[in-house]
């Protein structure tokens, strides 16, 4: 994520530098000479991130692949989007800085407007007003998706106004941008950032973000193995491509909720049917036992995720930790590798849970694990012993050994083994971990 921003944000302010470099700063004095550039170079920024952010929403194929996954490629989607506002806050506050310029300097030194036409003209006066109004709405939104405590079905329909803002920011670039700039590097640049964005953003307004991912089915299974834990269990039409274990869909129950992403418990057994184990983190999956039944229609978008067996290290050694209802890709795994248990990985399975004797996922790891020799199962009572550590973990493997961490559960606990982990093992450690945190 960090090296994609930065080589983005080099590659607009090598653009703006180039015609810098080319046609000069202006004649104007130096306040407003730095104002006119600071309004160029801090425009070109906010809407080159926000064509990503917006590219990134749409779910482009081939994306997971060159991030490594679609947990990233949200996280891209989002820090752009984050960073796009701040540029857009800084572009803002320079434009409205003009008076004060003027009043401490004059308007002598001020550059001179471009000399363009009635209609263009007509047009500016519309972007600027437009601009005004969606930066306004677009700090707006930023700060209810990093206030946690929004309900995220609130969220979820107020966020659908996005490609109308981005359409509104788009054409205030468009028609603002120096008309000198559509023959440089910089107005090519920006021609391909907004023809991408716009492209986006009239696609997720047409609904077809996902859409050729789809599958339509309907529930065949409903049950609670434990007191916030409902699972789920749906065949699907022909439309369903099958899944890799570890990977996570989209599942829509109801059109107005709108879809959630949920990792699928079950192996591919051929037969298009597809198990999910859905904690109650919220409202809405806080209810799904009692607002679901079997018979209902369902949708399922995807398989998404790179959280794949196949991508595993088979020279390393396999050390697996799940936290809570992060056992649900590892449940996967061993489902998938009970087809062929001479092929299962010499692996450790550490799940971590609250109450070890009263959790029904410790039966169900004990029974995958008896047909998988190779797989050593180790669970940790959280109530009893207390939290797994990273200085704990490593005392039961030997860390002169190459170990690849394979980690699905809270950020917290993967941040805290991460670095724990990455001290004991000096450099022969790679840790895996897909987060599901797409606002």
């Amino acid at each position: 994520m960090i090296p994609t921003l930065t080589a983005l944000i080099a590659l607009v302010a090598g653009a703006w530098g180039w015609d810098l470099a080319v046609n000069g700063a202006g004649s104007g004095s130096v306040p407003w000479v730095v104002y006119e550039q600071g309004l160029y170079l801090s425009g070109l920024l906010a809407i080159a991130l926000m064509s990503l952010a917006m590219v990134m929403a749409t779910r482009p194929p081939g994306v997971e692949r060159l991030l490594g996954g679609m947990d990233r490629a949200y996280r891209l989607h989002k820090w752009a989007g984050i960073l796009a506002a701040g540029f857009a806050s800084l572009h803002w506050l320079l434009e409205m800085s003009d008076d004060v310029i003027e009043k401490w300097y004059g308007e002598a030194g001020r550059g001179a407007d471009d000399n363009v036409s009635g209609v263009l003209d007509t047009l500016r006066d519309a972007g600027e007003e437009l601009g005004e109004f969606a930066i306004y709405l677009v700090l707006a939104m930023i700060i209810l998706a990093l206030w946690k405590r929004f309900p995220y079905k609130f969220w979820r329909h107020i966020h659908r106004a996005m490609p109308v803002l981005y359409l509104m920011l788009a054409f205030h670039a468009a028609v603002l941008a120096p008309t000198a700039y559509w023959s440089e590097p910089a107005g090519l640049l920006l021609a391909v950032a907004l023809s991408a964005g716009t492209v986006a953003a009239v696609w997720s307004l047409a609904g077809r973000i996902g859409r050729g991912r789809q599958a339509r089915g309907i529930v065949t299974a409903v049950s609670s193995p434990a007191a916030e834990v409902t699972e789920v269990v749906c065949r699907l039409d022909g439309n369903w491509r099958g899944h890799q274990a570890g990977q996570f869909a989209f599942v829509t129950f109801n059109r107005i909720e709108g879809a959630h992403p949920f990792t699928i418990a079950s192996a591919d057994q051929g037969d298009r049917s597809v198990g999910f184990q859905i904690k109650a983190l919220g409202d809405y999956t806080r209810e799904l036992s009692r607002r679901i039944a079997v018979g209902q229609a369902v949708t399922v978008e995807g398989p998404y995720g790179r959280f794949e067996l196949a991508r595993q290290d088979r020279k390393a050694r396999q050390i697996w930790v799940a936290g809570g209802i992060g056992i649900t890709p590892f449940l996967a795994w061993l489902d998938a590798l009970r087809a062929s248990p001479a092929a299962a990985p010499l692996a450790d399975l550490h799940y971590c849970t609250r109450a070890g004797a009263d959790d029904p996922f410790v039966g169900r790891l004990e029974t995958l694990c008896q047909d998988l020799p190779s797989v050593t199962l180790h669970v940790h009572d959280t109530a009893r012993h207390g939290a797994l550590t990273a200085e704990r973990l490593a005392t039961l493997h030997d860390c002169r050994q190459r170990a690849e961490v394979w980690f699905c559960g809270p950020r917290a606990f993967a941040e805290q083994l991460r670095s724990g982990l990455a001290r004991a093992w000096r450099g022969r450690l790679r840790f895996h971990q897909e987060a599901f945190d797409m606002r």
